[in-house]
This record gives C-alpha cells, sequence and structure tokens, in this order.
C-alpha cells in the first residue's frame, strides 16, 4: 500500500489528505469539546445522580494542565504513534493485528514460545478493547454535540436526537470510507480552522495584569510539577488529559484506508497545530474567565458564531464516529482473515483503495451498542467515566508489541529499543492507572466488552484448530488415495471437474471420501484446493495461485491437481477470480463442467477439548457463520455439500 501511494500524482496525495481528515482525524478533533472541561471537573454521585465540581483552582494550574495536553499530544500522538507505531506497519496496513504480526512475523499453527503465546494474547486483547472504544466513541462523540440544546427548549428531546443521527450514521456507512471522507474532509477542515481562529483570537487577546503567557506551558516542567502537588489531583487531571489523544489507536488503524504518508501530512501540517492552537486559546481564557470552565469552548465564541459552532460542532462529532468505525472495519476483517473471528460477509467500497471496506453485521452491532450506551447513561459526562480505561489499556498493549517489532523488524539494538519504548510505556502505564479508577464508574463496560470479544476470538481460533485435528483423525493420507487411483481401483469415472476444498495439502478431503462412500464415483478430473492468508496484508496477482499435477493416469485418463491460493489477510478470496487464473496457468475449468465439493461441519458440544459452555459458544459461532460459497464466491448452482457431524 505505502509504495502505490508514494507514487501518486500531486493532485491525488491531497484528496487523500482531505479524505483522511474526514475519517482518520475526527476522533481527536473533537476532543477540545469536552477534555479541557473533564481535566478541571470530578464527578461525584450524590442520590444516584452526578453533578460537577471543579475541584482545581483554575488560574493556578491552567498551565500545568496546557503543559500535560502539548507535551501528551507530542509524545502520544507525533511521536509514538505518527514517527514511530505507522513505520510498524504490514505493506501499508494498520491496527493492532497487523502490528501483531510485524512482532511475531514467524508464527504458524501453535506456538512454541511461551512468550509468542502470551504477547499474541495480549495483541488479541488489545484488539478486542479497540471493539469496547468503537463503541463509546460515537455515543459520547454525537451526545456531546447535541447537549449545545440543554440551555433551550429541547433538552428534553437530547437522546433522542442522539440516537436518530446514529442511526443515520449507521445508515450511510454502506457508501464506504472513500466517499464519507470525500464528503466529511471539507467539513473537517472547516472545523479544524474554526478551532485554529477561535484559539487565536484568545492567544492575542491582552492579557489581565499579571497574569502569565499561555506559551510558557510549551515548558515540560509545569505539566511535572502539577502532577507532584497532589496525587488524588493529579490522577484526576492525567484521565481528563487522556482525552486530548483518544484517536491515536484509530490513527493507526485506519492506515490502510488512506496511507501513511497522507495522514502523516494531515497531522503535522493542520491537525496538530490547529488542536494546540485552540488548546492554548482555552488556557488563554481560562485566565480570563476560570469560572467558565463548564463548557470554554462555547463561551469563549463571539454571540454571533454560537450557532455556526453548534452546527460544525454537532457534523464534527458525527464525523468524529467515523475515525473508529472505519477502523472496526479493518480490525474485523483482520480477525476473519487471520482466523480470530467466524467468516462474515465483506464489502470492498473501492476499486483503488482495497481497505475500504463495509461490513454489515459489525456495523448494525456497533449501532445497537451506540444506542444502548447513549439510552442507558444519557450524558457525556458520564460516559466520559466509561471512555478512557480502553484507549489507555489498548495504547499500553500497543507499546508492549512495538518493542518486538522494533527488535525483530527494525533490528533495533536492546539498550536503544529498551530506552525508547521504556519510555513511552511509563506514559501509558499511567494512563492506565489514571483511568482505572473509573473502572466502576463506567470503565467496566469497555473492559467487558473486550473481556467477551476475546473470549470469543480465542475460543474460535481453538475450535478451529480442535476441529480440524479431529477431521484429520478422520481423513485418508493423500498419498494412499493417490496410490489406490494409480492402480486403477475400482470405481466408475464420470466426466468432468470436481474441486475439492481441501485444509491440508496432506490429506484427502473430507467431502470427497463422502462424495466416495454414497455415490461411488470419481470425476475424470479432480482438484484439490487450498486457500491459504499469508501474514502480510496483500499478496500480488502474480504470486495468487499455485497449480500443480500431482497424480495423473494414462489408462483411465484421471488427473489430480492441486491449486493453492495465496491470500493476505487484507483480502477476501474469490474462487471465480482464481478459475481465471489458474487458466493462465495451464488448468482450464470449463464452469459448466466443473463441480464444487464442500464439507458443512456440525458441531456437538461435549467436553472433549473445551470446558462445555465454550463448546457451545463454538457451536453458535459455527451455525452464525458465513457460507463458505458465499464467503469464497463460488458459484452457487455448481455446490454439492456434505454434512458431517463433529463433537467437541
Amino acid at each position: 500500500m505505502s509504495a502505490p501511494h508514494s507514487s501518486t500524482s500531486s493532485s491525488r496525495l491531497w484528496l487523500l489528505v482531505l479524505g483522511a481528515l474526514g475519517v482518520v482525524f475526527g476522533d481527536i478533533g473533537t476532543s477540545p469539546l469536552y477534555a479541557m472541561r473533564e481535566c478541571f471537573t470530578e464527578l461525584h454521585g450524590t442520590g444516584g445522580h452526578e453533578e460537577l465540581k471543579v475541584v482545581l483552582d483554575v488560574r493556578q494550574h491552567v498551565l500545568g494542565v496546557l503543559s500535560l495536553i502539548i507535551w501528551t499530544i507530542t509524545l502520544i500522538i507525533t511521536l509514538k504513534y505518527v514517527v514511530l507505531v505507522m513505520r510498524a506497519d504490514k505493506q501499508g496496513e494498520g491496527g493492532i493485528l497487523a502490528l501483531l504480526c510485524v512482532a511475531f512475523p514467524e508464527r504458524r499453527g501453535k506456538y512454541r514460545s511461551g512468550t509468542a503465546l502470551a504477547m499474541v494474547s495480549l495483541g488479541i486483547f488489545g484488539a478486542a478493547l479497540l471493539y469496547g472504544d468503537g463503541i463509546i466513541t460515537p455515543a459520547i462523540s454525537v451526545l456531546s454535540a447535541v447537549e449545545t440544546l440543554n440551555d433551550t427548549p429541547l433538552k428534553a428531546y437530547v437522546v433522542p436526537i442522539t440516537i436518530a443521527i446514529l442511526v443515520v450514521l449507521f445508515s450511510v456507512q454502506r457508501l464506504g470510507t472513500g466517499k464519507m471522507g470525500a464528503a466529511f474532509g471539507p467539513i473537517t477542515l472547516a472545523w479544524f480552522v474554526t478551532l485554529a481562529l477561535i484559539g487565536m483570537r484568545w492567544i492575542l487577546e491582552p492579557r489581565p495584569e499579571g497574569a502569565p503567557s499561555v506559551f510558557e506551558a510549551f515548558n515540560p516542567l509545569l505539566g511535572l510539577k502539577l502532577l507532584t502537588i497532589d496525587s488524588h489531583t493529579s490522577i484526576k487531571v492525567l484521565s481528563g488529559v487522556l482525552l486530548t489523544v483518544t484517536g491515536g489507536e484509530a490513527l493507526y488503524a485506519d492506515m490502510g484506508h488512506f496511507g501513511k504518508r497522507p495522514i502523516s501530512l494531515a497531522w503535522i501540517w493542520l491537525v496538530k497545530p490547529a488542536l494546540l492552537l485552540n488548546y492554548l486559546g482555552q488556557g488563554a481564557f481560562l485566565l480570563h474567565h476560570p469560572e467558565m470552565i463548564d463548557n470554554p469552548l462555547k463561551h469563549m465564541t463571539p454571540d454571533w458564531g454560537q450557532i455556526p459552532l453548534t452546527v460544525l460542532a454537532t457534523l464534527a462529532t458525527v464525523i468524529a464516529s467515523q475515525a473508529l468505525i472505519s477502523g472496526v472495519f479493518s480490525l474485523t476483517m483482520q480477525a476473519v482473515q487471520l482466523g480470530y473471528l467466524p467468516r462474515t460477509r465483506i464489502q470492498h467500497t473501492s476499486s483503488q483503495e482495497k481497505g475500504q471496506i463495509y461490513i454489515s453485521r459489525v456495523n448494525w452491532a456497533l449501532m445497537a451498542g451506540c444506542i444502548a450506551l447513549v439510552a442507558a447513561y444519557g450524558s457525556s459526562q458520564r460516559l466520559a467515566a466509561a471512555y478512557g480505561i480502553a484507549v489507555a489499556l489498548t495504547m499500553l498493549v500497543t507499546t508492549v508489541l512495538l518493542y518486538y517489532a522494533a527488535r525483530r523488524q527494525w533490528e533495533w539494538s536492546v539498550p536503544k529499543t529498551v530506552c525508547v519504548i521504556a519510555g513511552l510505556a511509563v506514559i501509558d502505564g499511567v494512563f492506565v492507572v489514571a483511568n482505572s479508577l473509573k473502572f466502576f464508574h463506567g470503565g467496566w463496560v469497555p473492559v467487558t466488552i473486550g473481556i467477551l470479544l476475546f473470549t470469543v476470538m480465542v475460543t474460535w481460533k481453538a475450535g478451529r484448530r480442535h476441529l480440524g485435528a479431529r477431521l484429520a483423525e478422520q481423513a485418508l493420507p493423500l498419498n494412499d488415495f493417490l496410490t489406490s487411483i494409480e492402480r486403477g481401483t475400482k470405481v466408475a469415472r464420470v466426466p468432468g471437474t470436481a474441486v475439492f476444498m481441501s485444509g491440508s495439502s496432506g490429506l484427502t478431503p473430507t467431502a470427497l471420501l463422502h462424495n466416495l462412500k454414497h455415490n461411488k464415483v470419481l470425476h475424470e478430473r479432480i482438484i484439490f484446493l487450498t486457500i491459504e492468508t499469508e501474514k502480510v496484508p496483500h499478496v500480488p496477482a502474480g504470486d495468487r495461485v499455485v497449480v500443480e499435477c500431482i497424480a495423473n493416469c494414462a489408462e483411465t485418463g484421471q488427473s489430480v491437481w492441486r491449486v493453492v491460493g495465496h491470500y493476505g489477510f487484507m483480502e477476501q478470496p474469490d474462487i471465480q477470480d482464481m478459475m481465471e487464473l489458474c487458466e493462465l496457468k495451464g488448468l482450464r475449468m470449463e464452469p459448466m463442467q466443473t463441480s464444487f465439493f464442500l464439507g458443512r461441519e456440525t458441531v456437538i458440544p461435549g467436553n472433549k477439548y473445551f470446558a462445555t459452555w465454550r463448546a457451545k459458544l463454538f457451536a453458535l459461532l459455527s451455525r452464525n457463520a458465513q457460507s463458505a460459497v458465499a464467503y469464497y464466491n463460488i458459484p452457487p448452482g455448481r455446490v454439492v455439500e456434505f454434512g458431517i457431524q463433529i463433537e467437541l
């Protein structure tokens, strides 16, 4: 992916930059709406309700908070994600599962190393946490914007309006991130320009006599000094500061949609300057009006700009949800191809950018989760308590995996790697601790979602491995089958081509044995078809198919072929496309004379390999997985399926 992006024309590059603005940076771009407020406030439960209480002397601590925000954005987003993490890509694709493949490129089947197994499990858990973040982000983003109606007669309709906007947002996802980015990009550009202008106005405003300059906040010592005043206060401040970088993981996950260079350019030349100007402007405003901490961005906007800001903020927060939604789509496709989630329908929405996809099941599940959170919490302040912990944990997992990527892909020395990664891990660890106090105030929601999805992912992976082992026990070695053909075993031959899906090149497919057992026939030409998912995002077309004739009986005119299709973990297998590639390599399959034989396993829950509840979970996932016919794009009118029951 990175090579094509680097060779695109200048106009194409800047179109990608504009698209990235509308998809990638929406989440981090709307943090100024609530991040500063959360840095200075604490939520206390009182009689079942929560009230906002200022716990810091705004005038005394504003520079310290600004310093923490400036250096958190610089260290986590610029240094960690843009400079380092985005280098750890798989042919331009990002996300925590792509990083996992970079960190452990040698993994095949079972993991012999205990460290590798632990890190892979940690990476899968980090990926699962991103789903929790993907549910909370649209809910809090849209709700925070609609809450500007709280001062109007429409206050009672804030939740219904939010739900209606979410329904519309998820309904248009099928258009694809490319079209979404083209539509959202100009709006997000206007949003960042507005943030910068509002901030600059107050930065240039004459300071009160004796008031410090906000530019002093670039001194990191001011932030460190604030953290040493009081541990309780420090933790509360840090949980708010984290909200300024909540879009970092989505930035990495969305890299495959637009490419590394467009995202980097957008961040360095527009997004970061606009954010810093706005936060500095909010700081300057609070030095003038410390009592208006409840919503500084709104109060610092002129009266004539209140309505336009509300409209633009609403649009921006709707767009902010796109970063996590498209990131979850990419993550799901990677998980399916790597064997951690069941097959599901994946639609490619662009002929130019392979990473632009839409997954219907995931889209509607996210929508249901978002609506449930909005209805349950009812306010962005309550949701903010649930927001940070999943983000902080995922960032920490990314940092841990980055250590192995730096050592193995970049070949960094141990001292260099330890110094860089340890520094980032300390920062991430501090944010994890700060947000852990929110666990019982809503933080349990994304963590619970992460644990549930982690359970699903590892259960599916282990279940498919055990299922493959059970099928292998019942299978006939391929060499024995080929020997029987060469000896001219008395079996009727019928004209045509039979294609059998095969998970292992060393075993005879179960569907073939069932066909032979029940129909007593073999086709003149037999093809064993295996699909292999490589640990790279994309496989060149020239390397897509390997064709090999493994048996040719002159007496019967029967031939046996092995075809292996290679696909990247960001690609969708396509049997009809493979048939055309096979013809280029000397193996022609007439569509009307070719039949595909598939085995459909029915899992019977037992307790041989799993606890009973996990066996039942795997059976449920198996029943709801997309059929192989649809997933592999096999001509439906040419398919014969054989059922088999397997107890796990």
